[in-house]
């Protein structure tokens, strides 16, 4: 089983505990919400282009809500099954899938008082990583400084480039990825100038 399933079925398991009605990091949606939204995501490929482009968004948005009436534990099978053998997601799903269900789940996870990050293996830290290093570009793009990622065991990258001092940004894979990923429930430490960091940190990192 590769990390994207390992944390597809964690994620329903943290899902059911939580229970359809528990917030999530992502805005106002609801558990119920997100997985409606993972399994248009994969289930339903003439929503999902409004993921990323707006003139579709209305029609995504309608498709999830009428997802969301489907009895929760329905929903929750969905969702833990996975992309099913027609979706173009099907054959790519360890790496299309693999930051998706990461963020998700701790989407649901950080969302309740008292989380504290995972300790996950070496392994998936690297994976991880790995995913960081190519969309982390994307990710800080609006940034008016240069901008690094490291992390304690000594990875470095530098994701913007620009002139002055670069502002720093040192974590765990796992955590550095969720930053990228917009999300500010995370356990990361900061160098540069202050108005730089600070500068950083309000960045709009959707992606």
């Amino acid at each position: 089983m590769n990390m994207a399933q390992r944390e597809r079925r964690s994620m329903v398991e943290t899902m059911d505990e939580t229970g359809p009605d528990a917030p999530t990091l992502c805005g106002d949606w609801s558990v119920r919400d997100l997985a409606a939204h993972l399994v248009v995501r994969e289930r339903r490929p003439d929503a999902a282009p409004g993921i990323m482009l707006r003139p579709f968004a209305g029609y995504l948005r309608r498709r999830q809500d009428k997802a969301a009436q489907r009895p929760f534990p329905e929903l929750l099978e969905l969702v833990r099954t996975g992309p099913p053998w027609w979706s173009p997601l099907r054959p790519v799903d360890a790496i299309a899938n693999l930051s998706e269900m990461f963020v998700h789940h701790e989407d649901v996870r950080r969302a309740r008082p008292g989380w504290e990050p995972r300790e996950l293996p070496a392994e998936d830290e690297q994976r991880l990583w790995s995913v960081l290093r190519r969309m982390g570009k994307m990710a800080y793009r609006k940034s008016p400084v240069p901008v690094e990622l490291s992390t304690p065991s000594g990875n470095r990258v530098r994701v913007v480039d620009g002139s002055g001092p670069a502002v720093t940004l040192t974590g765990a894979p796992g955590e550095l990825l969720l930053h990228a990923f917009g999300r500010d429930e995370v356990r990361i430490e900061t160098a540069g100038e202050p108005e730089a960091v600070r500068r950083v940190l309000e960045l709009d990192r959707s992606i």
